[in-house]
């Protein structure tokens, strides 16, 4: 893997499995159950995504099964048959040079699990996931502790004599600084590192 900064092209899945705006509701479920995926691009054209059906979209037809009781706009979802008027439109999307944060930002706002991933006119590229962007919590200790030794303690001299130990992600800082209001400056840099699941400072001031 590269060093930081990560993007969602570094992490995402090339292969995705998609589907027209005319698939069938069975359709969408079957490849939903195949591919042990919670949702589905929907494509058109050459490729452009228009939308995404996920398994909150299908849950209305069994949700509203048994009662005449709900919002009009998960009733007309209950009578949807194929992904065109099923879908959520337009689709919630990112593109391959964003970074991890930006993607998890999107993902927690819009409460959703899986982004497609498009180019610039909206052709699907891949798909990231959750699971995708905690693949950079794999890196090993040493790696991360080469990256904070080289991209960012050497960018400044006062910190060449800092030392750094990683385990299990979790990175320990000692030594010397020459003043106190580095102390932040130093951690936030740290805390960008991908892979960095936590930082302890065991600084003296000079």
């Amino acid at each position: 893997m590269p060093e930081s900064p990560f993007t969602v092209s570094d992490v995402m899945t090339h292969t995705v499995i998609a589907v027209g705006r005319d698939a069938s509701f069975k359709e969408i479920v079957g490849l939903i159950d195949q591919w042990k995926v919670s949702a589905l691009p929907v494509l058109e054209g050459e490729g452009r995504v228009i939308g995404v059906v996920s398994e909150a979209d299908l849950l209305p037809k069994e949700e509203f099964r048994d009662t005449d009781e709900g919002d009009p706009a998960e009733w007309a979802k209950a009578g949807g048959v194929t992904a065109g008027e099923l879908m959520s439109t337009p689709a919630v999307t990112v593109h391959a040079d964003a970074s991890l944060a930006e993607a998890a930002r999107i993902m927690a706002r819009r409460h959703v699990k899986r982004l497609p991933v498009v180019d610039g006119i909206g052709i699907l590229q891949g798909v990231v996931s959750r699971s995708d962007l905690l693949k950079v919590f794999l890196r090993g200790d040493e790696e991360i502790a080469e990256e904070i030794r080289h991209g960012v303690l050497d960018r400044l001299p006062v910190l060449t004599e800092l030392e750094v130990s990683v385990s299990e992600g979790v990175v320990v800082l000692s030594g010397s600084l020459p003043d106190r209001t580095l102390v932040p400056v130093v951690a936030r840099a740290i805390r960008a590192v991908e892979g960095v699941v936590d930082i302890r400072l065991d600084l003296t001031h000079r």
